[in-house]
């Protein structure tokens, strides 16, 4: 986040495209002026047309023949595969796919249309350099243009249904809100309302000062804006705050105040006016913003990292199961108690989860709050939970947690409420904590395999954790979440760390 403040202080010049000045007339454009693409949608209706069309030919190869006489029927393979090649390679108007324009009939037809014809004419020119009768290649392209058609009409109808329910669309609609307090802000979010249509849905105005100076303008202050965060998605939050003697100082502070809200945050132009930036420009609608902040990871990034969470995580959990119930009677047999240990923990967008773990303690010791950590030779710990924290399976419980959707297999470590680190609270201690809070906390993650775990003791503790931390979310991709699962099978099972 650093980083965007910096690029504030760079070298080019940016003009003032989005900025509201005069008041603009009313239009009732419909949803399609603010279209947006969605990545997980877009791939869904990406693989739904290839699939469409491998299922619409392996049907034409039964269709085909009937009409073919001697041994012509030899070249429909190569023919086929060189439609259904052409179909998928040709270069398609990637802004047809966006949210709501995939909704519209046209835009079906404008996009699928041209690969679709290509398909039908590789498909003729291949039957025609092997010399087959004008009449049957005529045929033969038309029944799979029309198979294939079908296919796709049947596919996206059925989408277009879907996505037209009205949960689906509450779900796909984008929370978005401005920060600012003059006429710049309410004209931004009042256009946005008027014109989004279903596709952004505005959830307020928000002072960018300490206190709101008009209640009857905004919807509370910044820190309104961040505790409803918590409460609610939002997808976009907008800086339209009134020009200041010194803009970067400003934006910086509202943005530095807003990095642990899961959102994308953008500044309108006009704020940075006469500044030289380097920073993304990032269409609304209308309206040209510079992007200060994205969220860690995209939506489609987001879905690939669960589907990693869930198929690992009930491979793991069944695989484990014998383990486990061997440890349950363990623990059962040396102390009273219940076999498990829920504690609170801070998660995802600083929401509270209750954390699975194989009771390690007595339970009468048991420090549910955190309010003391667990120490080397701690007396709190039972003679089981010593070799079950040493190799690190009391934690197996939490893949209950992975598989309820509250954490990942790898990301941060969840903390409770009240640790602390050198006598203070650790969002306190350290300001870029919250930050990781922006992804799922993990069983294990980049920081516990490079040995930064245990006792919080010192502010360099917690420092170099959430260095490692950050730089997980900066630099992750499925490959590097398995590297993680790896070494920590390699390293931490043993770990010199672990007490």
């Amino acid at each position: 986040m650093s980083e965007s403040f910096g690029r504030l202080q760079d070298a080019i010049s940016l003009s003032n495209d989005g900025l509201v000045d005069e008041p603009q007339p009313s239009r009732t454009t419909g949803a399609g002026s603010y279209p947006y693409h969605h990545p997980v949608m877009a791939g869904v209706t990406t693989s739904l047309d290839v699939f469409g069309v491998l299922g619409a030919t392996i049907l034409c190869t039964h269709v085909e023949p009937a009409i073919l006489m001697g041994n012509g029927h030899l070249a429909l393979p190569l023919a086929d595969l060189m439609s259904v090649l052409g179909f998928l390679m040709i270069p398609k108007k990637r802004s047809l796919l966006y949210i709501p324009n995939i909704l519209h009939i046209s835009a079906q037809i404008r996009y699928l249309a041209p690969p679709l014809v290509i398909g039908a004419l590789l498909h003729f020119v291949v039957l025609y350099m092997l010399h087959r009768p004008t009449a049957q290649i005529i045929a033969l392209s038309l029944i799979w243009l029309g198979i294939c058609t079908a296919t796709l009409f049947v596919l996206r109808g059925g989408e277009i249904l879907i996505l037209q329910h009205p949960s689906v669309t509450r779900h796909l609609a984008r929370n978005i809100a401005v920060i600012g307090s003059d006429e710049v802000a309410t004209k931004v979010a009042a256009r946005v309302a008027e014109e989004a249509g279903p596709t952004y849905r505005m959830i307020g105005v928000f002072d960018d000062h300490d206190t709101a100076l008009d209640s009857t303008v905004t919807d509370g202050t910044l820190d309104d804006l961040i505790a409803r965060s918590r409460e609610s998605r939002l997808h976009a939050i907008i800086l339209a705050i009134p020009p200041s003697s010194d803009p970067v100082d400003h934006v910086a502070e509202i943005s530095w105040r807003l990095r642990s809200v899961l959102s994308d945050v953008y500044v309108m132009p006009n704020v940075v006016h006469g500044i030289d930036v380097l920073l993304p420009i990032e269409r609304l609608g209308p309206f040209a913003l510079l992007v200060l902040q994205r969220r860690p990871l995209s939506d489609w990034q987001i879905v690939r990292k669960t589907m990693l969470d869930v198929v690992l995580g009930a491979i793991a959990l069944a695989l484990l199961a014998p383990l486990m119930g061997m440890i349950a009677i363990a623990i059962k047999m040396t102390s009273p108690g219940p076999v498990f240990f829920r504690q609170p923990r801070l998660g995802y967008n600083n929401r509270n989860f209750m954390v699975f773990k194989f009771r390690s303690m007595y339970t009468d010791m048991s420090d549910v709050m955190a309010a003391k950590q667990t120490s080397r030779d701690d007396p709190r710990v039972t003679r089981i939970g010593k070799w079950l924290r040493r190799l690190s399976l009391d934690e197996l419980p939490q893949l209950l947690n992975v598989l309820r959707g509250e954490m990942s297999l790898v990301g941060p470590r969840p903390h409770a409420p009240h640790t602390r680190a050198d006598g203070m609270l650790l969002d306190d201690a350290l300001a870029e904590y919250v930050i990781r809070h922006q992804v799922k906390p993990g069983i294990t993650g980049w920081a516990q395999v490079n040995g930064a775990r245990g006792e919080l003791v010192t502010l360099d503790d917690l420092r170099r954790r959430v260095e490692y931390d950050l730089e997980y979310m900066q630099k992750w991709s499925l490959r590097f979440d398995l590297k993680i699962l790896a070494l920590t099978v390699l390293r931490e099972i043993f770990s010199k760390h672990a007490f």
